[in-house]
Parts: structure tokens; C-alpha cells; sequence
């Protein structure tokens, strides 16, 4: 597995997060979406990132397209809602997310899926996260990325121009309003992409 290059202003320990509130910087989009970008949020990165990428149990899975069945390209592991999170600093953050957005969201983020790419081979194709209550309501889908930067796109579904937001190490981005069923996202490959890269998703229940 391609190691993540540590960077020099961030060593140490002591993992923690900063202020949401007025840091946060939010985009409308169309259609009732809407999309929160919070830079650099989790200080202290790189020591959370080697203990996740060392010590969550990730899995790889098969899924059948067209008439084959294919390897995920990226390594999994979820979170149920109740169900130990890998590390405390992910509970600290769900509980602080939850803070500042448990009013506008109207209930609580509960679960936490992970992905670990492990290079620019790895990827995530366009998608909503429409399984259960999120194809029919609006929700909120709240992303931590730890490691080698990668862009997330975000199009409007049935096409469109695409919007790029580069997550960097400790980036928070949250998808919010109407964004899993009338937008979609994806992580593209990258020939020069060398470095491993994780990402925690936190949802409400019922939302994948």
C-alpha cells in the first residue's frame, strides 16, 4: 500500500478539530442544494490518518455490472449506528458536526462509512447517495478526507457542468439539501495520484 507523504506543518500527536460556525463557507447550488466547505478542520491529521489506515479492518468488495462481476476500486468499511467508532477522534467530530447542524439537519449523524484509496487507481464513480430515505428527502451527508489530496465532482444529475472542490488533509465538506438526489458525486482516477487517501462519511440514519 502506497504510503501517505506526511506533511511537515502537521506532526505531532494531539489530533484535534477547530471552530465550525462562521469558518464554514457555504455554495447554493441548484435545485435546493447546497454544499459546506471547512478547510483544514481536523489539526494534527497525520497521526489519525496513520491509525486509521493501520488499524480499521478494511475489506475490499465485488459488485456485479452489466454481466460481470468486478473489484470496488477502493477499499470499505462501515459503521453502523451504535457500533464503536476506530478511533475517538471520529466520535469527537460526529458529535461537534452534530452541534453545529443537528438544528438545520433535524436529526443526528449516526453512521460512518470509510474508504480508503489507496492510490490513483482507486476511484468512486458518479453517484447519489440515494439508498433509503435519501432518494426521496433532503439530508446531509457530511465528508472528513485524511490523506493525499484528491478532488471531489459534484454534477447536476442528468448532466451538467461539473463543480470541483480539491479535499485536502483534514477538509470537511458537507452535501446538504436536496444534493443526493439532484446532484451526483464522484472521486476520479488519476494517473498521477501516488498517495493513499481516506475518507469518513457520516450520515443520518436510514441514509446511504
Amino acid at each position: 500500500m502506497t504510503a501517505f507523504q506526511a506533511s511537515l506543518l502537521d506532526w505531532g500527536e494531539d489530533v484535534h478539530m477547530g471552530p465550525l460556525g462562521a469558518s464554514v463557507r457555504r455554495t447554493p447550488l441548484e435545485r435546493g442544494a447546497w454544499v459546506d466547505v471547512r478547510r483544514h478542520w481536523v489539526q494534527g491529521a497525520d497521526a489519525l490518518f496513520e491509525r486509521l489506515r493501520d488499524g480499521v479492518p478494511w475489506h475490499a468488495e465485488r459488485v456485479h455490472m452489466y454481466d460481470r462481476v468486478v473489484d470496488v476500486p477502493r477499499l470499505l468499511k462501515f459503521y453502523d449506528e451504535g457500533e464503536e467508532l476506530p478511533d475517538p477522534v471520529l466520535a469527537e467530530a460526529r458529535d461537534l458536526l452534530n452541534a453545529h447542524y443537528e438544528q438545520e439537519l433535524g436529526e443526528r449523524f449516526v453512521t460512518a462509512g470509510m474508504c480508503l484509496y489507496r492510490d490513483g487507481r482507486d476511484s468512486v464513480a458518479w453517484h447519489g447517495d440515494t439508498i433509503g430515505r435519501g432518494s426521496a428527502e433532503d439530508t446531509m451527508v457530511a465528508i472528513l478526507s485524511f490523506g493525499t489530496p484528491r478532488p471531489l465532482l459534484l454534477r447536476p444529475r442528468g448532466g451538467g457542468t461539473a463543480l470541483r472542490h480539491e479535499l485536502g488533509h483534514g477538509d470537511l465538506i458537507v452535501m446538504g439539501g436536496s444534493c443526493q438526489r439532484t446532484w451526483e458525486h464522484a472521486v476520479p482516477k488519476s494517473a498521477t495520484v501516488t498517495g493513499a487517501r481516506i475518507s469518513v462519511q457520516f450520515r443520518p440514519r436510514g441514509v446511504r
